[in-house]
């Protein structure tokens, strides 16, 4: 990580859906698991617009959402699991990856800064979105595995969620021996679940912020970056 002049490198880190996707790829996995046939096109999609619902709102359940979310993976198992995620890849996430985005990271990158993305969406969706965006950190749900290897259904350790976000990143810090006071670091998001990261992080920047984020950036003087303002 390149030093600023006070000697602290920069970390520079990012949510992913409707940050530096113009989509919730969590949602859209869950519809897109419709569409291949994977999931009742009724029910499912009832509860998936409930569950996404209630992540917007702040009410989530979360262990209860990555149960129902990663149900459809779970019965099919990894290789059919693996051909779906690379479709999904091709049809849905690689015609919304916007160049502006791509440069975005790219720019901190080239600085040298430390790149993480930090989501609350689980490892099994994310990792190769966050691969196709050249980050190759990412702290996303943890997802438990049976002995075989295989997705059990439940969370392992701190969920990537709200307050759990700045407990993750406290733990890979203290993993790499460092503080917050040694770094330099900068988030940006879009949702008023990311507020507790938004208010540890030395450079808050709301990114495509929803009303209310937005209004509390204006409130307390954050930077506010319309990404994607020139689409959609």
């Amino acid at each position: 990580m390149t030093e600023t002049p006070n000697h602290r490198p920069r970390l520079t880190l990012f949510d992913l859906d409707h940050t530096l996707l113009p989509l919730d790829s969590d949602y859209e996995w869950g519809e897109f698991t419709i569409r291949i046939g994977w999931t009742d096109p009724v029910d499912f999609a009832r509860r998936n617009a409930e569950f996404y619902a209630h992540y917007q709102a702040g009410t989530l359940d979360v262990h209860d959402y990555v149960r129902f979310a990663t149900e459809a993976v779970r019965q099919r198992g990894p290789e059919q699991a693996r051909a779906a995620h690379e479709r999904f890849m091709r049809e849905v996430i690689a015609p919304a990856i916007r160049p502006e985005a791509q440069q975005l990271v790219r720019q901190h990158q080239q600085a040298g800064d430390r790149v993480l993305i930090v989501t609350a969406t689980n490892e099994f969706v994310t990792r190769p979105i966050a691969q196709a965006l050249g980050v190759q950190e990412l702290l996303a749900m943890q997802l438990a595995r049976d002995a075989s290897g295989w997705y059990t259904g439940a969370i392992q350790g701190t969920p990537t969620m709200r307050e759990g976000k700045v407990q993750r990143m406290e733990e890979w810090l203290s993993a790499h021996g460092l503080r917050w006071a040694d770094v330099e670091s900068t988030f940006y998001s879009d949702s008023m679940n990311d507020v507790p990261l938004l208010e540890r992080v030395d450079h808050p920047v709301a990114t495509n912020p929803d009303a209310r984020l937005r209004a509390l950036a204006q409130e307390r003087g954050w930077r506010i970056l319309d990404l994607f303002s020139a689409h959609p």
